[in-house]
């Protein structure tokens, strides 16, 4: 069979595909299904995501505008058509984000008794309350910047809130400016609680920006306040580092570190309110054009919401609380090695806890026959408790050496710290290879038993992060499989030597063989296919984006190979169409935990492979990240990751959407009596929902 000619509408665009994504998460804020708490949460993951989406993908279209760059990928398209595309798709959210912010959450939550009190409503005794905590709280920490040839407009931070200010009348010095400057101290909350007595509510709140609306005048003495508008600029934060001219990684990173608040804008962010002349004087001050305006019904930073729910008591606008299992093989046996050597373990978090990836390296730390520890670490928490552990095991004298991505986006400086303090202690600290990002997630530990060496390797999707762990789902692996155990010493001897690459026993590894081994696997199923025989390739990953990835997987389905995708994120491949992938079915999970594990699974002639991966089917992991992807070659375990991680999501009917032949999304609506969450199965069949405390 002929292999039909692709050409650009056969692919879906990077960006497009990321605010398809952000779409699917602002439809959990207005899915009456999903408490109202977690609703106003996912309004706030949005805000998060697009910020993210303006700092990065934004930016870079508009550096390849500024310099003329003709390249365009698959999707055919130049930047400044996909710049076009995009604001009109951003625009197009973010309006209808307020509107289900202003009339559904917020009028649903003032129903259960959580109030975000507006000026106009405020009561006496709120505004008494409230002016004594203007004076208390705001007043001695605010700087007013009036703008005159002496006050030139001031350094604005990466997404803080401030006020444009339009004043009448001259000041003590006899200067008319007309406009001045408030910065709203970062140190403060977005909104604040009113004490129980005044709340008029269960839980009342008012906006810091409301309260310095209402007092601004406070700020300009005998002078008239004829306006104050909220505002709110978005800048470029990608880092930029020269990999040929870097000497010292981390003292290169730490100079970038201090410019990134104040890169290029991106986007102004304005209330509604914001008079069209000082929106102009605004987008002139930021070098930005009317496409990058966004004017907002309400307050212009959504993020800050996210505290909200924590900080009110109520369960039953929450989901259930959830408390994960232990795995079964630890129910009886505390010594985690022991446990290692009577078989493989696979973890899934967060349905089963995090608590044994903990545990391997706090007795690998403590156990006196234990000689060293390696480990990579992309993203971890601030109190990590890993960290600590790999520390005081530094400290008792083992050979620690732990792998720090120091360019993991937004972690730099976190990263930077417990690098200073692993290096304090004693460890071995490398930063990874420059112009490669150390993604993949590995520690081994080596230990005498016996009069020899034995390695125990942990293995996983997702990053050692103790917090995300409970909201992300991944997969796992504790193994003391001796050519695993020995691929995965041979990786972290390229990271911290400078030898040729191994060739690796069991392990796929980025840069060097991830990629070919994929589309040959890919290849395999395709060619079992023509000989007619049942091929079958499932994929669940966060983002598909890889062109030659993508064009193997058009061959396979051409050939006849049944294959599902299950793409969280963006997705470049287009399912369904006729003579190219009418034998390919995308759908994403978008729900409580996100959706992080990375699983590969291959029918084989029925030898069925299943892989797990820290890599996404991205160019950047493919070939500019350390990336691994490592086999389950235990039986049990394999039909367990099947079961699991592949086989409930390609069932789901409650938070699936299934992409169409177009590219666009539809929610996969379950028939009465047939609803079934993935999500939900798996916390049933793992764990267990505590009881809410009324």
């Amino acid at each position: 069979m002929s292999q039909p000619k692709l050409n650009p509408d056969h692919f879906i665009n990077r960006e497009l595909g990321i605010l398809a994504f952000n779409k699917r998460v602002l439809a959990q804020a207005e899915d009456a299904r999903v408490p109202l708490l977690e609703r106003l949460k996912f309004l706030s993951i949005f805000s998060s995501n697009m910020d993210e989406f303006f700092e990065v993908r934004v930016a870079g279209l508009k550096e390849q505008i500024k310099y003329n760059n003709l390249h365009v990928g698959a999707d055919g398209m130049l930047p400044k058509q996909v710049f076009a595309r995009v604001s009109v798709e951003a625009h197009q959210l973010v309006e209808h984000q307020y509107q289900i912010l202003n009339d559904i959450v917020l009028p649903g939550l003032a129903e259960q008794g959580i109030r975000f009190w507006r000026r106009g409503f405020w009561n006496d005794a709120q505004r008494e309350w409230i002016r004594g905590f203007f004076f208390r709280e705001l007043m001695p920490i605010l700087t007013p910047i009036g703008l005159d040839p002496s006050h030139p407009f001031p350094r604005v931070l990466n997404k803080s809130l401030n006020f444009a200010v339009e004043l009448e009348g001259k000041d003590a010095f006899g200067r008319n400016s007309g406009v001045a400057i408030v910065q709203a101290p970062r140190a403060l909350p977005r909104f604040i609680k009113l004490p129980n007595d005044i709340a008029g509510c269960e839980h009342g709140f008012v906006f810091l920006s409301s309260i310095l609306h209402a007092h601004v005048n406070e700020l300009f003495s005998g002078m008239q306040v004829k306006g104050c508008y909220q505002f709110r600029v978005t800048r470029d934060s990608d880092l930029t580092l020269d990999d040929e001219e870097t000497k010292d990684l981390r003292q290169a990173l730490q100079g970038e570190l201090s410019h990134r608040q104040y890169g290029d804008g991106v986007r102004l962010e304005v209330a509604d309110s914001c008079p069209a002349e000082m929106s102009a004087f605004l987008l002139g001050q930021f070098g930005l054009g009317q496409d990058d305006l966004y004017q907002v019904n309400g307050i212009v930073n959504l993020v800050r919401l996210m505290q909200i729910p924590d900080s009110v008591d109520k369960p039953t606008l929450k989901f259930p609380r959830y408390s994960p299992s232990t795995p079964k093989e630890f129910n009886k046996e505390t010594d985690i090695f022991k446990v290692i050597r009577k078989g493989d373990v696979l973890l899934h978090h967060p349905f089963q806890s995090f608590n044994p990836v903990i545990e391997f390296i706090q007795q690998a730390a403590d156990d006196p026959n234990v000689l060293a520890i390696k480990q990579t670490f992309y993203r971890t928490s601030a109190d990590s408790t890993l960290m600590k552990s790999l520390i005081e095991a530094a400290k008792r004298g083992k050979e620690v050496t732990v792998v720090v991505e120091l360019l993991a986006r937004f972690d730099e400086e976190a990263n930077i710290n417990w690098a200073a303090q692993l290096e304090n202690a004693g460890a071995h600290v490398i930063y990874g290879v420059v112009g490669h990002k150390t993604h993949a997630k590995m520690a081994m530990v080596v230990r005498r038993e016996d009069d020899k060496l034995r390695r125990y390797v942990h293995l996983s999707t997702g990053n050692y992060h103790q917090r995300t762990a409970r909201l992300y789902t991944d997969f796992g692996l504790l193994t003391c499989h001796e050519e695993i155990c020995e691929d995965v010493n041979d990786v972290f001897a390229q990271l911290t030597g400078l030898g040729k690459a191994s060739k690796l026993r069991h392990l796929w590894q980025s840069p060097f063989t991830l990629h070919s081994q994929l589309i040959k696997a890919i290849h395999h199923e395709t060619e079992i296919a023509k000989s007619g025989k049942k091929a079958r390739i499932i994929a669940k990953m966060n983002a598909l984006l890889d062109a030659d990835i993508i064009r193997a997987l058009y061959d396979a389905s051409t050939a006849g190979v049944e294959i599902e995708l299950i793409v969280r994120g963006v997705c470049a491949l287009k399912p369904g169409m006729p003579g190219i992938s009418e034998n390919i079915r995308v759908r994403s999970i978008v729900g409580r935990f996100l959706e992080h594990s990375r699983i590969f699974y291959f029918y084989n002639n029925g030898q069925e492979n299943t892989y797990l991966a820290s890599a996404d089917w991205m160019y950047r992991n493919f070939f500019r990240r350390i990336e691994v992807c490592f086999p389950i070659l235990d039986a049990k375990l394999k039909k367990r990751v099947f079961k699991d991680g592949l086989e409930p999501y390609l069932k789901d009917n409650t938070s699936a959407w299934e992409m169409l032949p177009d590219g666009t999304y539809k929610p996969r609506l379950a028939r009465r009596g047939s609803a079934f969450n993935a999500q939900e199965f798996l916390t049933s069949e793992h764990g267990q929902n505590l009881p809410q405390e009324i």
